[in-house]
């Protein structure tokens, strides 16, 4: 201790100076009172210099005394952070015992509460400077301790002159271990009551989670604009058990301060009372660390910014105006005729639309916005092509890397955009494309495997969701692609969505969704369905026809177990290949059982690559069909982000051989193509934090993608054909191997079998 009081003489302000400062600590210069005693304002000269500042006044009968004034000047003076109030020296004579502090001219946060000036803005700026400032208590960098306040209520956080907030009063405060990550210290109960953790008060036991309690009701405080402790009738009486039902409710709206209310959005509502709620669990372990609480406040506070953001709505008649060619136009209908269509602006280098909902679509051309890494000129009049829509200068090279500088101005904020590299190719021997691209700032790369066609002609890769705060977005990407590519832009699309996700459904078939009438299955029923009935490796049994259907569509094993069949819709016939009949070699698989399959054996991790026949000889006539891969990737899977290559061969009797003589004049396109086992995932641009996580569940379908179907096994399409006029055997013969790499695992791979369905 006494190597501590020399290490603080610095600090040491003189009786007299205070006094002076005070006018000898006159009633008219108090600004609060605490369990402590008096706070008193006054300009004084200090270690730092002259300035405004707050005296504490120790009054011992008060129950505060000696230990806890030393403890405090202890922990202010190594604790220096810009939301914890700093020591500005303190007083240690005639038996007074005086803290200095730094003056928050706005006082503390308990007198504000009910302030019907103090926004919902500026309260949530309030509560993450508060909790920024507790956080660095708990957790400071570089310290060998911990500081667990053991005090934290409203009226223990100031406000500065800026209405930042400050953590004070240290006085009560417990220092444990900071390598620890929960530190258990047994100690008396002490604080303030209505704010103590009921835990600490159960167990007498002291944990960093004691104070995120004490925080979430200042949370609920600031929310409803009230103390969390009422005086009624005598007697003191707790608001918290009430705050916590009207959540549980999802009844907010009875509590909250009406003042604020109406200038809240919701989306910042959400995240602020959850973690609020989540600081007042029970059970510690439930609680969330204060990095979290910042983590969450600050979400809240972007949604209340984002909100509070007004952009006038744009002049579309202005607009026009600028248009490549100027628009002609009667009235503001047909303007927004030619708007859904599209317009050229900003010199022919930029183009923009409505699309069916009013929301706005752009793309940036590629003479406005690339820069060439390593590209060489092309020759003329080759591409782009007359569907270019935009204005593109005639000097765009082949480029194999590059980069573009895009700067949006005309897109609709708070809508969740696919960006899109628009393209074209010098040549084309398959739909693979391989295209590698980075965001500049970000470390980890992306690959877009495949182009999609366009209606105009061109191609485009999907690269990156994100949703817009504002019209102006500025995006650096850098691209790396196998074949030269001809760049004609960068588009930003508002994200399609479906109503509702589509999961694939089996073909089981109720007798209850049967219709009544007799002839509606007997239209259904195929001629042949007694030669099927013989086909089960079962006996079967029914006593009408719906029963006859229902099993029919339900399917059955035959083939002594190696096959299934099935009806789908229409009475078409389908028909499932488990893996031992499907595997054209048995070796490259490895084998077991497993209960969900149908069939007795899966095949599972493959060495490699691998060959399955696709072979049937009982489906419908004149019926498109695809060849679905049943199958499931295990938990901890690899090697499936990038797409299988699957190429068409022809069997013989020993062995493979792919791309045989008489198929030599086929394009690449004809003897194979790409499938994913495991749905690609396009990166986010995680610009602000409540953007981590989007849901992206009800999109569009896309070509090879994989869906899941109701059994719980996944399905790809690898293949699909027309049957002819009779029936007729039909075979297919595939070699499915990694795009990279022929030997290369698969481990994680579990294949029930092929299914023949139709489309």
């Amino acid at each position: 201790m006494e190597a501590f009081l020399k290490e603080i003489q610095h600090l040491k302000i003189q009786l007299e100076d205070i006094k002076s400062a005070t006018n000898k600590f006159d009633n008219n210069k108090i600004i609060g009172r605490g369990g402590f005693g008096k706070v008193y304002k006054g300009v004084i000269s200090h270690s730092k210099g002259q300035s405004m500042v707050a005296f504490k006044r120790l009054d011992s009968s008060y129950g505060q005394g000696h230990p806890e004034f030393l403890k405090e000047i202890l922990m202010l003076s190594r604790c220096t952070h810009e939301n914890v109030i700093s020591l500005m020296g303190f007083c240690n004579e005639d038996d007074e015992k005086i803290i200095v502090y730094e003056y928050a001219s706005h006082g503390s946060l308990d007198h504000h509460l009910s302030n019907t000036d103090l926004t919902w803005m500026q309260r949530l700026k309030i509560c993450i400077a508060a909790a920024k400032g507790l956080c660095y208590l708990h957790d400071p960098n570089g310290s060998e301790q911990r500081v667990i306040h053991r005090d934290i209520k409203s009226s223990n956080i100031l406000l500065d002159e800026n209405w930042n907030a400050k953590v004070s009063d240290m006085g009560l405060s417990k220092i444990g271990p900071a390598n620890q990550s929960h530190s258990f210290l047994p100690t008396n109960v002490v604080g303030t009551f209505g704010y103590i953790d009921p835990l600490y008060m159960e167990t007498y036991s002291l944990t960093k989670e004691s104070d995120v309690y004490s925080f979430g009701l200042v949370l609920f405080e600031v929310l409803c604009g009230r103390p969390c402790i009422e005086h009624k009738n005598g007697h003191f009486h707790s608001l918290v058990p009430m705050w916590k039902k009207r959540y549980e409710e999802t009844k907010l709206d009875e509590i909250i301060f009406e003042e604020v209310k109406q200038h809240m959005d919701p989306r910042s509502l959400k995240p602020f009372s959850d973690i609020a709620y989540q600081c007042l669990r029970i059970s510690r372990e439930e609680r969330p660390k204060m990095s979290r609480v910042v983590e969450k406040l600050e979400i809240a506070l972007e949604f209340q910014e984002i909100s509070e953001e007004v952009e006038l709505p744009i002049d579309y008649e202005e607009m026009s105006k600028a248009a490549v060619p100027p628009l002609v136009y009667r009235s503001k209908e047909e303007l927004m005729m030619l708007l859904y269509k599209g317009i050229m602006v900003n010199e022919g280098k930029t183009w923009f639309s409505l699309n069916k909902n009013g929301e706005h679509c752009e793309m940036i051309s590629a003479a406005e916005c690339l820069i060439p890494l390593y590209c060489i000129p092309r020759q003329k009049n080759t591409f782009p092509p007359k569907k270019s829509r935009l204005i593109v200068n005639d000097n765009i090279p082949l480029c194999w890397k590059f980069k573009t500088h895009v700067r949006t101005q005309f897109l609709s904020p708070h809508i969740m955009y696919t960006i899109h590299l628009v393209f074209n190719l010098e040549y084309r021997s398959s739909d693979y494309l391989g295209l590698g691209y980075i965001l500049a700032g970000e470390t980890k790369s992306s690959t877009s495997y495949f182009a999609d066609k366009r209606e105009d002609g061109l191609l485009m890769a999907e690269l990156y969701h994100f949703t817009s705060d504002k019209r102006n977005v500025d995006l650096e990407i850098t691209f790396e692609c196998q074949n030269p590519l001809i760049v004609e832009g960068i588009e930003f699309q508002p994200m399609e969505r479906v109503e509702k996700h589509e999961v694939l459904e089996d073909k089981e078939v109720d007798l209850q969704t049967i219709s009544h009438s007799e002839t509606y299955w007997e239209q259904k029923l195929p001629n042949d369905w007694e030669e099927m009935i013989k086909w089960s490796k079962d006996s079967l049994q029914w006593t009408t026809k719906k029963e006859l259907y229902s099993i029919l569509c339900k399917g059955f094993l035959i083939n002594n177990g190696e096959e299934w069949f099935s009806l789908a819709k229409y009475g078409k016939k389908c028909h499932m290949l488990s893996a031992r009949i499907m595997a054209l070699r048995k070796s490259e698989w490895k084998w077991r059982s497993l209960p969900e399959s149908r069939f007795e054996e899966v095949a599972f991790d493959p060495h490699g690559s691998f060959r399955i026949k696709c072979s049937s000889n009982i489906l419908s006539p004149e019926t498109t069909y695809a060849s679905y891969l049943v199958y499931k990737l295990q938990e901890n899977y690899y090697g499936f982000e990038s797409p299988l290559k699957v190429i068409d061969c022809v069997k013989v009797s020993d062995g493979v051989f792919f791309q045989p003589f008489e198929r030599q004049n086929h394009s690449e396109e004809d003897l194979s193509w790409y499938i994913y086992l495991h749905s690609p995932q396009t990166p986010i641009i995680r610009r602000k934090v409540y953007q981590d996580n989007h849901d992206l569940v009800n999109r569009p379908k896309k070509k090879r993608i994989p869906q899941q179907r109701n059994d719980g096994w996944m399905e790809e399409n690898v293949w699909e054909f027309q049957t002819g006029t009779t029936t007729e055997s039909i075979s297919k013969n595939l070699r499915l191997m990694t795009i990279y790499d022929a030997t290369r695992s698969l481990k994680g791979l579990i294949v029930q079998g092929i299914e023949f369905r139709p489309i």
